[in-house]
């Protein structure tokens, strides 16, 4: 990244004079934000309840720098002068889309004064703490203040940041997750995805088989779990000398930068499946944050292109991993080791079918593959109704309510099941959700190109290996950074755009000989 010339296909190209000093602007701010990422991460898990109103403050401040360092008129400056040099520009090298990434970063930050950016951190911060006490007490009038804020807050934000044309609200949050991704986007991708969702579930529901759950039902200790699932996480790459895994009330994933990636999960004393999903789930996105180039820290070819691309690896190693016969093969001789004789008459099929039990339920990040979309369809819907004003927020516990019944058949029993369960409305992410269902198509295409160009890549993680899937990880997808943006990463990676096809393919050919339908 400092070398002073770049290699085109035909000729030397230099960097531009500016480009270093943009690098240093840049790498100072990211400075700021790393820092707040330690601060928020450490709120979440370690801060005594004591410290919310100071830790608020904190954020804010810290958020506010970081806008002015990334907003100075001298960045600004900076970036017209590398896109003077077409050469420079035309080269397609990593510093010339870093160029293309801070120019959209600062288009968008520029937009946005800093005293929203500041109020925004400082009410996330306290809505938070308060989320977590109202999800306990099961209590959403004690959250909905915070609602109103954070729901007026972010209309606030998209109008700043400007409608796109023929567009909503909502497209002008969601393209700060996933660039490019508008509601219309989303609708073309959900409509028929949701079709052939209820047709699987209604098969699998009427299926002549079922999966045992005894092992879902099993009482394990919790001390025993956390060695478990570190042991796992481990096994499957993530470095614990770079990051860290804790607990939490909503598994995440953070940190500061790639040789500091702090993680959470959460346990439940009746099901260690639940421990596993969530730290295999969270262990994707380590490594793909550890993945990211050391040399690039700070900079937009160090960082995640988009949340959708994240999530992929996510899901991918949550699901087409860690739910797969192969890895159970692998798993299942381990459990005694860390459970002793508790876990005496479990067979092979009878693990492997318990990670794969399909049962409409209420909570998201419980949710089995074939159920799982449905949840974030419900909140997409939900916060586009919130955002262009058409649900008060207080009306928010009866339309969700509501839609669980349409999309699940399930009567809410109360707000923790219900519209409490989930951080992100408190951290005032809206616009977030649908790249849970974008990242979970992309993980079922990656896989398949994975298994093309890796022969024989399932065998392995029967016997425990999986480094050549993390490699090719790390090699197809993690390196690049933000050099590709999300669509011509996919096609590059995978020799075609994204498509439900892979998943619907994938779920449909591992569920149905399981349910027998």
């Amino acid at each position: 990244m400092t070398s002073a010339t770049l290699q085109s296909s035909t000729t030397s190209i230099k960097t531009p004079k500016a480009y270093e000093e943009l690098m240093d602007r840049v790498r100072d701010a990211h400075l700021i934000g790393s820092t707040e990422g330690i601060l928020s991460w450490d709120q979440e898990t370690m801060m005594p309840e004591g410290g919310v109103e100071l830790r608020s403050r904190q954020l804010a401040i810290l958020a506010r720098l970081q806008h002015q360092m990334s907003t100075h008129p001298k960045v600004g400056e900076l970036i017209a002068q590398c896109e003077a040099d077409r050469a420079f520009m035309d080269c397609d090298s990593v510093e010339s889309a870093n160029i293309v990434e801070l120019r959209r970063d600062f288009n968008r930050a520029t937009k946005l004064p800093e005293r929203l950016i500041s109020e925004l951190a400082e009410v996330s911060s306290k809505a938070q703490h308060d989320w977590a006490t109202a999800r306990k007490a099961s209590n959403f009038q004690m959250f909905l203040p915070w609602l109103e804020k954070l729901v007026a807050l972010n209309r606030e934000k998209a109008a700043c940041l400007g409608i796109p044309a023929g567009g909503e609200p909502w497209d002008a949050l969601a393209d700060t997750y996933e660039p490019g991704c508008t509601a219309a986007s989303v609708t073309k991708v959900f409509t028929p995805l949701r079709s052939r969702l209820v047709k699987l579930l209604g098969d699998l529901m009427g299926g002549t088989r079922r999966p045992s759950n005894r092992f879902n039902e099993l009482a394990l200790p919790i001390d025993a779990q956390a060695k478990f699932v570190r042991m796992v996480v481990e096994s499957i790459g993530f470095d614990f000398q770079r990051g860290r895994l804790d607990a939490s009330t909503h598994p995440f994933c953070g940190g500061s930068h790639c040789d500091d990636v702090r993680m959470t999960t959460r346990y439940s004393e009746t099901c260690v499946n639940d421990a596993l999903g969530s730290s295999m789930h969270e262990a994707g996105h380590g490594m793909y944050e550890q993945g990211l180039p050391n040399r690039a820290i700070g900079t937009p070819a160090g960082s995640a292109i988009s949340l959708g691309i994240h999530e992929s690896q996510s899901r991918l190693w949550e699901n087409q991993v860690g739910r797969g016969l192969p890895f159970w093969k692998w798993c299942a001789p381990k459990l005694e080791g860390f459970f002793g004789r508790s876990i005496d008459g479990f067979s092979l099929d009878e693990l492997y079918g318990a990670a794969n039990i399909v049962e409409p339920g209420f909570i998201r990040v419980d949710a089995d593959e074939a159920t799982y979309n449905m949840h974030v369809m419900v909140r997409f819907e939900i916060e586009r109704l919130l955002i262009s004003g058409a649900l008060a927020p207080k009306d928010l516990p009866g339309e969700w309510n509501r839609r669980y019944k349409e999309y699940l058949g399930l009567t809410v029993p109360d707000d923790r099941r219900g519209c409490l369960q989930d951080v992100h409305w408190s951290m005032g992410a809206f616009g977030y959700f649908p790249t849970y269902t974008l990242g979970t198509l992309y993980s079922a295409q990656f896989f398949d190109a994975a298994k093309r160009a890796v022969p024989g890549l399932e065998d392995g993680f029967a016997k425990g290996d999986f480094v050549p899937l993390r490699e090719w990880l790390n090699k197809e997808i993690h390196a690049h950074g933000r050099r590709y943006l999300p669509e011509d990463l996919c096609k590059r990676v995978t020799g075609s755009p994204l498509s439900s096809e892979h998943y619907l393919n994938y779920l449909e050919g591992k569920l149905r000989p399981l349910y027998n339908c």
